[in-house]
């Protein structure tokens, strides 16, 4: 849900760090201790529109489902292969320790990261993504955006399963 906000919330860069994840590629890593509530990074990149996102597809041909997309309200996506930032290499989970939230800036859509709970130094950093798709998700398409995140509660998919 957008909030029109005055001023988008102070982050550190310092507070993370990119490095290799058992996960899945790279991850995002607590460098400090953080708090829960509070905002980690803003998830910067190019702002397209789908149209033009479906043509970008897919970013690497190796690896077809995996992109840098992140979906705003207002019908554009922020593409983080083009001035992203550390934010793109946050892996999915079932079990979140973050969230992602779209708030309103000087009538500009951002999204920033924030702590669901207190993180310790070290810790991974995850949100879940829950991908929308249109139409009826296949047992491939699971297949396909398959979880790795291990939590007891995994639904299996990076996919958001409701109302499907």
């Amino acid at each position: 849900m957008k909030n029109k906000k005055e001023k988008p919330p102070k982050v550190e860069r310092s507070k993370i760090v990119v490095k290799s994840s058992s996960i899945h590629g790279k991850g995002v890593f607590a460098a400090t201790a953080i708090k829960k509530g509070e905002a980690i990074i803003e998830y910067k990149g190019e702002r397209i529109s789908w149209k033009l996102a479906e043509k970008r597809h897919p970013h690497n041909p190796k690896e077809p489902n995996h992109t840098f997309y992140f979906s705003l309200e207002d019908g554009r996506v922020i593409d983080a292969k083009f001035g992203g930032n550390a934010a793109k290499w946050i892996n999915h989970s079932c079990k979140p320790s973050c969230e992602a939230r779209e708030d309103v800036f000087n009538k500009e859509p951002r999204v920033f990261i924030y702590a669901k709970r207190d993180l310790k130094v070290g810790e991974e950093l995850f949100y879940d993504y829950s991908l929308d798709v249109e139409g009826h998700i296949s047992k491939q398409m699971k297949k396909d955006y398959e979880c790795r995140c291990g939590a007891k509660k995994c639904r299996g998919t990076m996919l958001a399963l409701t109302n499907k």
